[in-house]
């Protein structure tokens, strides 16, 4: 999903000479979509005689430099962090530019008020100094979000903080969950100044759209009488993206994890209807959506690791990543299929943490070689499926440390999908996740092994896959079983896949030599150079369409052949007669 907002924006100079208020939003490009929204309000403090007033220059460079930089930060930041560091940056110059003197002498005075909020995910963080104000509007009840930084008395009235005020910038941070109806709005004291708080609800609550709510607010302060600028920002939530990864964090932090569920158990409205697997850290089991009547996969911690925060983390960028490939460019998918299995986001109102799957009937790879090995049409279609996978997974900056047949499935759809993204890394990997040596030891590319180890990269995708494509035609590991650190298994190339079996053509023969080999230099690079590679093989395959030949008339045939026969029994009859005697 993507998330989906009504805006509006209304700035009125009222009175005053000219409009030192100043407000505006940022929506994320495509592929900056997690990020969410940013939105903030500014109003400039005007300046005390004999002093350079750059109020408005100072809400100006504030909102401009959040909103531009905002989407730039890097992704694993907090939203409140990303905030914080924006905007401290911009106190930072605009104090250092207040201590400058201005034209012919006189003190500067670059001074403002801010509040911003960022839309993330299913979540709203704020960030304010000052005195202008963020209010909620939700399920009828307006609610106020920030609180001024101003001191009212007889011998003195002004602004505690402001940005630009001070070298330490002290920023009220508070955040909150975000529902689809949510109404958020940014003021400037124009309008807080002139309406009250009850007033603000009433025409939040009776103005549909964000521009007429906008529109309304600030029309009705200047007839209340507001002798500043007057200006109004709305955001309403229409709908919610899928949660982000911090989202995700949120709940694997505070959400106890399911106990242990039997056949027949009810969590969530899910019916537990069998246990797959259990591996000493998760269990998976199949149950049924009661509302629905389909069958899903839960994955959830056994309840021996459901404390260990570091298990939750990796949990919760598993369902990250699925959701993060379930809008993965089309372009690179088949037939719409990203090659993963479709992970659900967290239902409203979940009690317990765990991943829900789609379920799809079939069986992996491993079920199928304990058969035997696959024949040459199945194992070139796994391999092309799985390359595709891989491809689409690296193109996102996504490494899946786990490639072997217990984590390849054949549907009973046809379709070839890469499971298990538990142990995956990707730039928003946690520092235990990217310093777990994550694998099965016979599928981990030899570099691992070295003192110090190389890192896991595409590279050790690339040479899972072949020996899974090995052991797919062979029956046998290129290496053998390796323990960990067992380096004397690579001391020599592995026999040829043909010299096991045959029947495997020797173009394929040599892709898959290729991409299990020793050294590293001799393998793929790319899984897309792999793919190109067995697409090439697949289109070799394929037989020739030559054009029919014209049928031919089966007596013409015969007379023909008898005529040869007879002349050339004539010449050698005739040479038999006048030979010399």
């Amino acid at each position: 999903m993507r998330f989906e907002l009504d805006t509006g924006l209304s700035s009125l100079q009222g009175k005053r000479p000219r409009n030192e208020d100043f407000a505006g939003m940022q929506a994320p490009q495509p592929h900056e979509a997690e990020r969410g929204w940013v939105a903030a309000l500014a109003d400039g403090v005007s300046g005390a005689e004999g002093v350079a007033n750059d109020g408005l220059m100072a809400a100006q460079t504030s909102v401009m430099s959040l909103l531009r930089d905002f989407h730039a930060v890097p992704a694993d930041w907090d939203t409140s962090v990303a905030l914080d560091r924006l905007l401290g940056h911009q106190n930072a110059w605009l104090a250092s530019h207040n201590r400058r003197p201005g034209p012919d002498g006189q003190p500067r005075e670059a001074l403002t008020t801010l509040t911003a909020v960022a839309l993330r995910g299913r979540r709203y963080a704020l960030a304010h100094i000052g005195d202008s104000r963020a209010w909620l509007l939700r399920d009828g009840d307006c609610l106020l979000l920030t609180q001024d930084h101003r001191m009212e008395r007889r011998d003195f009235a002004g602004l505690t903080r402001a940005l630009g005020l001070d070298d330490a910038l002290r920023l009220d941070h508070s955040a909150g969950e975000l529902k689809v109806g949510d109404r958020l709005l940014l003021t400037s004291d124009g309008v807080h100044g002139a309406l009250r708080a009850r007033q603000i609800a009433d025409l939040l609550r009776a103005t549909p759209g964000a521009q007429a709510a906008a529109d309304a607010l600030t029309a009705a302060a200047l007839a209340a009488g507001s002798l500043d600028n007057a200006t109004a920002l709305v955001l309403d939530v229409k709908d919610l993206a899928d949660p982000g990864l911090n989202d995700l964090a949120a709940l694997g932090r505070t959400l106890p994890s399911p106990g242990p569920l039997g056949v027949g158990s009810v969590l969530d409205g899910y019916q537990v209807t069998a246990l797959v697997a259990d591996n000493g850290v998760h269990r998976l089991l199949q149950a049924r959506e009661l509302a629905s009547g389909r069958l899903v996969a839960l994955k959830m911690l056994r309840p021996g690791r459901a404390d260990d925060p570091e298990e939750r983390a990796m949990l919760a960028h598993e369902i990250w990543l699925g959701l993060r490939l379930a809008e993965a460019p089309r372009h690179r998918r088949r037939g719409g299929e990203s090659g993963f299995v479709r992970v659900h986001p967290p239902a409203d109102g979940a009690t317990h943490f765990y991943a829900v799957f789609d379920w799809h009937t079939g069986q992996t790879l491993e079920q199928l070689l304990a058969k035997g090995p696959l024949d040459v049409g199945q194992a070139q279609a796994l391999a092309v499926a799985v390359a595709r996978s891989l491809s689409l997974l690296h193109a996102a900056g996504v490494i899946h440390r786990d490639i072997k047949p217990a984590n390849l499935h054949l549907g009973d759809d046809g379709q070839w999908r890469v499971l298990d993204l538990g142990v995956a890394l990707s730039p928003r990997a946690t520092v235990a996740a990217r310093e777990l040596h994550a694998g099965t030891p016979s599928y981990i590319n030899p570099e691992q092994w070295d003192d110090p180890p190389a890192p896991a990269d595409a590279g050790a995708d690339l040479f899972a896959l072949g020996v899974t494509l090995y052991q797919a035609l062979t029956g046998r590991l290129p290496y053998g079983e390796v323990e960990p650190y067992q380096l004397a298994r690579y001391r020599r190339e592995p026999a040829s896949v043909s010299r096991l079996q045959p029947s495997v053509p020797m173009p394929l023969d040599r892709v898959v030599m290729r991409a299990v080999a020793r050294e590293a230099r001799a393998r793929f690079e790319t899984a897309d150079e792999l793919l190109l590679a067995l697409e090439r093989l697949a289109a070799r395959d394929q037989p020739l369409q030559r054009a029919p030949r014209p049928p031919r008339d089966a007596a013409l045939t015969w007379q023909i052949a008898f005529g040869i026969s007879a002349l050339l029994n004539f010449l050698l009859v005739a040479w038999l007669l006048f030979l010399p005697r």
